[in-house]
């Protein structure tokens, strides 16, 4: 399973994605990317910027780049938290240390979690149930399936839930797009 590059980019886009479309969660990382990044010197098209560092989104009030105060409380903290060394972004002793490690962090729920280990490293049995692209999947028929529902089911999918989530979302992606 592909993972991140960089484990804590990874998460902030996570946070930043919780609860919108991933077209406005990709505006808003631009955002924060564009206010907080370091320019990349004889840079490519497109390529100008360097993700900001846990220390720049801590010390950031984060305001005005879309996110609602909250969300951004949450990845303030989620950064501080890195940058502070508290908080060690690694898989070594286990997915569900890490899921439990994150899930201490107020603002980061189970679905921020599992998101993360599944994007950020690549955990093969990761499964964000809550995701709304996995709800509501032609898949399911027209009401799609309770997110209680679909954590049951995903259980006979263990240890590749991670694989079963990434075709759900490729059944949802296929779907909004008319195919």
């Amino acid at each position: 399973l592909p993972a991140a590059y960089d484990p804590f980019e990874q998460a902030v886009r996570a946070v930043v994605g919780q609860q919108v479309t991933v077209k406005a969660a990709v505006t808003i990382t631009r955002r924060l990317v564009e206010r907080l990044g370091e320019p990349l010197q004889d840079a490519l098209p497109g390529l100008e910027m360097l993700f900001p560092t846990a220390q720049a989104i801590a010390d950031d009030p984060l305001d005005n780049i879309g996110m609602p105060s909250k969300r951004a409380q949450a990845l303030r903290r989620l950064a501080a938290a890195v940058a502070e060394g508290a908080l060690q972004l690694h898989v070594e002793d286990g997915a569900d240390a890490l899921v439990q490690r994150l899930c201490e962090l107020p603002g980061i729920g189970p679905w921020t979690a599992e998101y993360i280990a599944l994007r950020g490293f690549g955990v093969a049995d990761a499964f964000p149930a809550a995701d709304l692209g996995l709800l509501k999947a032609p898949m399911w028929g027209a009401d799609g399936i309770s997110a209680k529902a679909l954590a049951r089911r995903a259980e006979a999918w263990r240890p590749w839930r991670a694989y079963a989530a990434i075709h759900i979302w490729d059944n949802y992606s296929k779907a909004a797009k008319g195919g």
